[in-house]
């Protein structure tokens, strides 16, 4: 009896720990195949919305994991129409690649209005929403994450939610600890955000050092990271 074909499915990529620990959850199920990475980059700075992560470091990522990026180009101060622009012009090229894909995967933890808005909008382009991570309780995943070699640095922290201090600091069980009362373990609130460079899901680890940090729009620390060597 032959093996059902896995179905299709492209992943949302940040650059950061959740969007990596989809790919590996998803690489050890048997029935669906990640297939490429759709990632937002701001073209005036030339690096993943929001995670502030440089393209270099990025490809690198994409590298580390085999997989072909589909970016998503969007401009400075973009607002949510151009973006959905952007977001239907790349999975019209995913699409054209592989015909059968129809699924966007996502590292949504438990922010239901934001699935919700997810499946709303690509509904609308005809294409389905999958959260492989969804309700999973949130300190038992990070404390899994770091178990299971997961290997990132905090790039960019909230300080209207958390102390300045954290940006550029290693996600690991010391930094699990220090966390304040009230922050998401995952920062899916908006706490922080991470860049991996190393777990079960890349073919090698990424050499990076950290570079500037710069408070932007009065809110949000980022730490850039450079590729080792640069």
């Amino acid at each position: 009896m032959s093996t059902p074909a896995r179905r299709a499915v492209l992943l949302s990529w940040s650059g950061g720990k959740d969007a990596a620990w989809s790919l590996h959850v998803m690489r050890m199920r048997g029935d669906v195949e990640v297939v490429g990475l759709l990632t937002t980059v701001n073209t005036g700075v030339d690096r993943i919305a929001m995670h502030g992560i440089r393209r270099d470091v990025l490809q690198a990522q994409a590298d580390a994991t085999g997989l072909p990026l589909v970016e998503a180009a969007i401009e400075p101060l973009c607002d949510n129409e151009r973006y959905e622009v952007a977001i239907a012009d790349a999975l019209e090229r995913a699409r054209s690649r592989w015909p059968t894909l129809d699924t966007v995967a996502f590292g949504d933890l438990f922010l239901a209005d934001v699935r919700a808005w997810r499946e709303a909008s690509l509904a609308k382009l005809g294409w389905r929403v999958e959260t492989p991570l969804f309700g999973a309780d949130t300190a038992s995943l990070a404390r899994e994450m770091i178990a299971g070699g997961l290997r990132a640095y905090l790039c960019c922290v909230d300080t209207q939610q958390i102390d300045a201090s954290f940006s550029g600091r290693t996600f690991d069980d010391l930094l699990l600890a220090d966390l304040p009362a009230g922050c998401d373990p995952c920062g899916e609130n908006g706490e922080f955000h991470t860049l991996v460079v190393g777990g079960p899901m890349f073919v090698g680890s990424i050499a990076v050092r950290a570079g500037e940090q710069v408070l932007r729009d009065g809110r949000f620390f980022y730490t850039d990271f450079i590729r080792a060597g640069d």
